[in-house]
């Protein structure tokens, strides 16, 4: 798992409008907490924090957090982005041990290509993302699904994924994380072709039912 670097600063002050001059000077309001400690207000740069956040590991990333010349093992947490822009407003930072295990959410990978969706179906994403266990170094980017058996009506569970060593997936079992499925359109597209196909074979069977209706009246009209 990535280990990054950032400088951080103690601020003074809250509210929003030392917020606002922070964001004006380029840098992000954050706080840090965890592991028995009290809350502490800082600030880091908009540009550094941006970098540490973009890679591989994206928010999973562990972060090695400078503040007064104290380094804290951490990890970013509630990140409130701008909705328009998709800056970052505000950042937690939660501290961790090294040798504690931890709870994250990590993305599903696909590997290989469905054959069903040569045979006229389509993925159904149902999990983009499962919770799991591990020790902070053990943190992997994604977690794999192999989807190179997948045909239209079959589905894959969390219990099919590749976990890899030291890592426990919190997310139930059963829980289905993609389906290959007929498509809506085409259901849609059948059952109108089928409908339409009853209602033209209804004067059919109406004319057949009359016509044997009227020889039976005439057999009853003979007898009598």
């Amino acid at each position: 798992m990535a280990e990054l670097g950032l400088q951080a600063e103690v601020r003074e002050g809250r509210g929003k409008g030392v917020a606002r001059k922070l964001r004006a000077k380029g840098k992000v309001p954050a706080t840090m907490y965890g592991r028995g400690t009290d809350p502490v207000t800082l600030a880091v740069e908009a540009r550094a924090l941006h970098h540490t956040l973009s890679t591989d590991a994206g928010v999973n990333v562990l972060i090695d957090l400078q503040v007064d010349g104290e380094s804290h093992l951490t990890l970013a947490r509630e990140i409130a982005r701008n909705p328009i822009r998709g800056t970052i407003l505000h950042v937690d930072f939660l501290k961790i041990s090294r040798d504690e295990m931890i709870h994250v959410e990590v993305p599903v990978h696909f590997e290989g290509e469905s054959p069903g969706t040569k045979e006229g179906g389509v993925l159904e994403h149902h999990l983009w993302q499962v919770s799991v266990e591990c020790l902070p170094g053990a943190v992997p980017s994604s977690i794999s699904v192999d989807i190179s058996r997948l045909h239209v009506g079959d589905t894959l569970r969390v219990e099919q994924a590749v976990v890899p060593e030291g890592v426990t997936i919190l997310t139930a079992a059963e829980e289905v994380i993609v389906s290959c499925v007929v498509p809506q359109l085409k259901v849609e597209a059948e059952l109108e072709e089928a409908v339409a196909e009853g209602v033209e074979g209804a004067p059919e069977g109406a004319a057949a039912t009359a016509e044997g209706g009227a020889a039976a009246e005439g057999e009853s009209s003979e007898e009598g």
